[in-house]
């Protein structure tokens, strides 16, 4: 177990056994820099992709890093990724959720620096980006090989939590048209689990939900045989959601 600094077990003799001032006590932790890295990932034309800038630290010349920056002595984790998003990109409609801390201690090359990734899933043609600094463009997750700092094993980690959480929440509705046929629906969950859904089985637990509403209508000028157009009933969702468990394609 490690020991505590010597001031403090003093000073904690010195007033029965109790700290009294704070100030000194948390003057003697260890001063670790704190970073948010925003993971964004859109959906278009059928492939998903991610959000990247290159590094501009010569240290990872010519490698793409995710969107992060210091959070600031005063300033909420949450309040961090969401000026940093804004910062970077311009946008300020994007929803951000928090995965989980990386803490490697030479994950950084500069010193011990602790990150806290946040994630987003978005429609790439609802959301215009309104800065290109340090060539920032959409890449598709698939080509990504090698990247600044562990951000490849963070990009891994929130693709497989982007997984997990599309089975669980029917979030992928959002970046389908208002109107989408059964096959844009089956196209949109391949392209982020990254995988083949056999198309009956796939249907078939879809309609087990009961949340798809059948329009009446078909897609129109299409190269193939038109499809039926369906609509997701987001106020039956609400209502029934404590009911559902998700979706399992397994």
């Amino acid at each position: 177990m490690k020991k505590e600094p010597a001031v403090i077990t003093a000073y904690r003799n010195e007033n029965g056994g109790l700290i009294k001032d704070v100030n000194k006590l948390v003057a003697s932790y260890p001063r670790v820099p704190i970073t948010v890295d925003c993971v964004i990932f859109g959906f278009e034309e059928n492939e998903l992709k991610v959000l990247l800038i290159r590094s501009d630290l010569e240290f990872y010349k010519d490698k793409w890093s995710l969107l992060g920056d210091f959070a600031d002595d005063n300033e909420e984790l949450d309040d961090a990724a969401y000026r940093v998003l804004a910062e970077r990109t311009g946008m300020n409609d994007v929803y951000l959720e928090q995965v989980r801390a990386f803490s490697k201690p030479n994950r950084h090359p500069g010193g011990r620096v602790i990150t806290i990734a946040y994630c987003s899933l978005l429609n790439i043609q609802h959301h215009k980006l309104q800065s290109t600094d340090n060539e920032l463009h959409w890449h598709s997750v698939n080509s990504i090989k090698d990247m600044a700092f562990d951000h490849k094993e963070i990009l891994d980690v929130c693709y497989s939590w982007l997984q997990k959480r599309i089975q669980e929440h029917p979030l992928g509705f959002n970046l389908l048209p208002d109107k989408f046929s059964l096959r844009e629906l089956q196209n949109l969950y391949e392209a982020i689990l990254g995988v083949n859904l056999d198309r009956r089985n796939f249907r078939k637990k879809f309609f087990s939900m009961d949340f798809l509403e059948d329009i009446g209508e078909y897609e129109q000028d299409v190269p193939h045989r038109p499809g039926k157009l369906y609509r997701f009933n987001f106020e039956k969702y609400e209502k029934n959601k404590r009911k559902w468990i998700g979706i399992d394609f397994g």
